[in-house]
């Protein structure tokens, strides 16, 4: 059984002026949410066997902050691949990944891990398929289970969704057009 979780980076400031988008920082809000999704990971008891991570600035923050409320470090394997990366290149890295892990975080951008959790998901809670079905917020976490050994065995739709986790889900003022 492998576990995967997906986490897409919190929101990123479109205020600030920076040449590429790449470089794109966190905004206030995208900061408390990430270390409220980080807290609540920890309450949950989730560890990763292996992580890995697109270097875009704005993620790159989002998990300094994530470590904060989880209170651990988390140090991915930075991945130019997971910037922007579509769901087949999300598919790609995830079945790279070493067959001994058995619990795999992934963290990136959209529109890519929506439609890599929609790729991915065969079954799981009614409930929890149709808000993945609906939208993919910032610094929200979906994980996937698949009956397979290893990694390199992962098929579209074999998984079972068994958390979407929204920062609004946790903290209410981390809704949309709160502040």
């Amino acid at each position: 059984m492998k576990t995967l979780t997906l986490l897409r980076h919190a929101k990123s400031g479109w205020d600030d002026t920076v040449a590429r988008d790449f470089d794109r920082p966190l905004n206030a809000k995208g900061r408390k949410a990430a270390q409220v999704v980080g807290a609540h990971l920890r309450r949950l008891g989730l560890s990763f066997d292996h992580i890995v991570a697109s270097p875009a600035e704005r993620v790159v923050q989002t998990i300094a902050e994530v470590a904060a409320g989880f209170r651990a470090p988390i140090e991915p394997a930075w991945d130019k691949r997971l910037y922007l990366a579509s769901s087949a290149t999300l598919l790609d890295v995830a079945r790279e990944s070493p067959a001994d892990a058995d619990r795999l975080l992934m963290i990136g951008h959209n529109p890519g891990l929506e439609d890599f959790v929609l790729l991915m998901m065969g079954s799981g809670d009614p409930s929890l398929v149709r808000e993945a079905e609906l939208k993919y917020p910032t610094a929200t976490v979906a994980e996937l289970t698949f009956d397979v050994a290893d990694w390199a065995d992962l098929a579209p739709a074999s998984g079972t969704l068994t958390r979407f986790i929204r920062p609004r889900d946790l903290d209410p003022t981390l809704g949309p057009g709160e502040e």
